[in-house]
């Protein structure tokens, strides 16, 4: 959306305005500048980065047009528009996003929590009820992979109270984020951070892994949306030649870190279900696997059960499943990132 802006002009321009004005007019006014810089949702965006600014919800800002700011406080919402009418994701501008009723602190060191996400956690809450059932105490160990932000580990402790987790991830900035998030909603105490490559810093083995992995092909990379493409992490986004090779790594270090009786649950990409169900079958081949659609009807998540009373020699090794041919997608989807 729009081209580069240089914000030392906005503050000049916005620092000459001598007369304070109202909510009412400079919502008008940014609403009519992000819908030409080509937003979808102009006048929600203009209220939520005003709403922000200001403390306030955005039912305030409705009851309230005819507040005045103060040109401190339009030299900083113009600042805020410019960066939004520029492509910045407007998670980033105000640092925080929303997750499973959960208010997320957020920056370009991490991907920004998504709603088709929150079936990654849906499933987990169903599959953890019967892990519960069979274990007495009813106490579990969950290893987030790519923790991120730490949505899914953070909203997993809240609705699992005697639960134990792992939150790992390659980024040091994005473990720093995720434990503020943890923090912030009172779960630090039941949640260990960990600087890992995928599963290998994992100290035990788990009941249940989560993972968003990075998914995005190459030839993907040019179709996402430009605030994506500029903004988010590659490092979260970027999954090789054909979107597979980090899906194809942790599955391959799964097994190794997995309970007999145990679930992964991990997203994948709209257009991969039958790639990634061939390498789920080749690392897990005694387990029962199933793919679990999205609101849209695409295969989204994979899920593996592993049986109970699994035999020690039923997985392939890492060097074994990394070998194997790499498996067309099934479709040319686009990715699924708004």
């Amino acid at each position: 959306m729009g081209h580069p802006v240089n914000l030392k002009l906005v503050r000049q321009r916005a620092a000459e305005v001598r007369e304070s004005i109202t909510v009412e007019t400079l919502l008008a006014q940014a609403t009519d500048r992000l819908r030409r810089a080509g937003s979808d949702a102009p006048r929600l965006e203009a209220e939520l980065l005003l709403a922000h600014l200001l403390d306030r919800s955005r039912a305030w800002l409705l009851a309230h047009p005819e507040a005045r700011l103060s040109p401190a406080q339009q030299v900083r919402y113009e600042e805020m528009v410019a960066r939004r009418a520029a492509g910045e994701p407007l998670p980033y501008i105000t640092g925080h996003a929303p997750f499973y009723g959960l208010d997320f602190l957020v920056s370009p060191a991490v991907l920004i929590p998504r709603p088709e996400t929150e079936r990654l956690v849906d499933l987990a809450l169903d599959l953890t009820r019967s892990l519960c059932e069979a274990n007495s105490p009813p106490s579990l160990t969950v290893a987030d992979v790519g923790t991120g932000s730490g949505c899914l580990a953070v909203v997993l402790a809240r609705r699992l109270p005697q639960t134990r987790l792992y939150a790992l991830d390659l980024s040091p900035e994005a473990l720093a984020l995720a434990r503020r998030n943890a923090l912030r909603h009172g779960v630090a105490d039941r949640i260990r951070f960990l600087t890992s490559d995928l599963l290998q810093a994992l100290p035990e083995p788990v009941d249940l892994i989560v993972a968003n992995p990075p998914y995005v092909a190459e030839d993907e990379w040019d179709r996402l949306p430009r605030s994506v493409r500029e903004h988010e992490p590659r490092l979260a986004l970027a999954g090789g030649p054909d979107g597979l090779a980090v899906i194809r790594r942790l599955l391959a270090q799964a097994p190794a870190h997995l309970r007999p009786g145990g679930w992964l649950l991990m997203e994948m990409g709209a257009g991969q279900g039958e790639a990634v169900l061939t390498l789920a079958q080749a690392a897990f081949p005694t387990a029962q696997i199933a793919l679990h659609p999205d609101l849209a009807g695409h295969q989204r998540i994979l899920a593996v059960h592993r049986a109970s009373h699994a035999p020690q020699h039923a997985s392939r090794s890492t060097q074994e499943l990394s070998t194997l041919p790499q498996v067309r997608r099934v479709s040319d989807a686009k990715p699924c990132f708004k």
